[in-house]
């Protein structure tokens, strides 16, 4: 019995080594492959033909104000926007219910510092990143996009449009450290994995619906 167990427990350290192995190699090659299409804001507004800049969402505080990281890549993008990268915006995020809305909360701080209405779009159901990164090639139409986030997001994020065939790159909205930033990190590892899957397997969004061209009037996605 004592080598029957011993057996067991070789048996369950070799697998845990393997799934340690594994998510640490795919999150390599997942930052390998996205981490070649980052590029600076300089060379990002030298890029031809993008059809729009795509803002990644992320938490909007209770009175729909926008956190420091939204805030940060809302930042980005507009000043992307602004030196000709691209003439729309796409702004990406979670607007799953009445109560939650942060593809308004972008669209609001875009207005507010000067871009026109009919240039910033809303898809309000980018509830992933995948999500976000599939509806724009899918439902907005684009072939060439500029992606901002924060750099730990953008590997990911660039990692999805490559292999949707999306041709992409991205910008780093990186202006503060940001609070439980090591959190993230270890989470993004496991996201990373996640996406590779999602890549593989190709699931449809939560939505998909009508299509919107990210070439025609940016006020037809809004709702208010």
């Amino acid at each position: 019995m004592k080598k029957f167990f011993k057996a067991i427990a070789i048996i369950i350290v070799l697998l845990v080594v393997l799934a340690v192995c594994a998510v640490f190699g795919l999150n390599a090659y997942v930052k390998s492959v996205g981490g070649k299409k980052i590029v600076t804001p300089e060379e990002a507004a030298s890029i031809e033909d993008a059809d729009c800049i795509l803002v990644l969402g992320c938490s909007v505080k209770i009175d729909n104000s926008l956190s420091d990281m939204l805030a940060d890549r809302l930042r980005r993008g507009v000043e992307l926007y602004d030196a000709g990268a691209a003439p729309k915006l796409l702004m990406s995020g979670d607007h799953g219910s009445d109560n939650y809305d942060e593809v308004n909360a972008m669209k609001k701080y875009a207005k507010e510092h000067g871009v026109p209405s009919g240039d910033v779009f809303m898809d309000h159901a980018g509830f992933s990143t995948y999500e976000s990164v599939y509806r724009a090639k899918e439902i907005f139409g684009c072939e060439k996009v500029i992606i901002v986030t924060q750099e730990y997001h953008l590997y990911r994020a660039l990692f999805i449009a490559e292999k949707l065939g999306l041709e992409a790159y991205g910008v780093a909205s990186d202006y503060h450290t940001y609070g439980g930033q090591t959190g993230r990190e270890l989470r993004e590892i496991l996201a990373r994995c996640k996406d590779f899957a999602s890549t593989v397997f190709k699931p449809d969004p939560t939505y998909l619906g009508d299509k919107i061209p990210i070439d025609g009037d940016g006020d037809i996605t809004n709702d208010k």
